[in-house]
């Protein structure tokens, strides 16, 4: 898939606010400081789409971006750490609970995982709720130039394992690395096939 276009179109705050889908939607989402923002300014090819923060927990809002004008990219709030108090992050995750299990136009979910680290239980639970609700979803294994090659297999083998308690088979993994574009055409063209369905 070719980018030609990305540009931001909106921020919500909750799901009740978001408009109605018109086009098909492909959420990204990782615990935070997971390289999410980078990831998606690699993808559609525009450094400073999304705000890249040295802060983890800087995304508070469900953030649309509309790609080549037949596609929306959201980028959701990360799970984990956030500065903000415990009621406002319970509340990120009520409104990201909502949006994963009730958005109608939601194709797609696209988890990052942070490469250079072993099975981190809040992934693997994140992960588990997707199965339990049946949401679709693959896994984006991020920062792979931080590590050997073969590193950032074990681990990913680590945390398939890891997950194959929970979940009948495997889900598409990527690796990536936005240093030096590692996997960005294999996602978009996952994205590309998953439209046409």
């Amino acid at each position: 898939m070719k980018i030609t276009s990305a540009r931001f179109a909106t921020s919500f705050d909750s799901v009740e606010s978001c408009p109605v889908a018109v086009l098909p939607e492909f959420a990204f989402i990782g615990r935070s400081n997971v390289g999410k923002s980078s990831l998606i300014n690699m993808l559609c090819n525009q450094a400073g789409l999304a705000k890249v923060s040295s802060s983890p927990g800087h995304t508070r809002l469900i953030n649309f971006f509309v790609v080549n004008e037949d596609w929306c990219l959201v980028d959701l709030p990360g799970y984990g750490y956030a500065r903000a108090p415990k009621s406002e992050r319970n509340r990120f995750n009520d409104f990201v609970a909502d949006y994963l299990e009730f958005r109608e136009g939601l194709t797609h979910v696209f988890v990052l995982i942070d490469s250079r680290h072993e099975p981190q239980k809040i992934d693997i639970d994140f992960v588990t709720w997707l199965v339990e609700k049946a949401v679709p979803f693959s896994l984006i294994f991020t920062k792979s130039d931080k590590l050997k090659p073969s590193k950032v297999a074990t681990n990913r083998d680590l945390f398939l394992t890891a997950l194959s308690e929970y979940v009948d088979g495997q889900p598409p993994t990527f690796i990536t690395s936005v240093k030096d574009k590692t996997g960005r055409m294999d996602v978009l063209s996952a994205i590309r096939e998953m439209k046409k369905t």
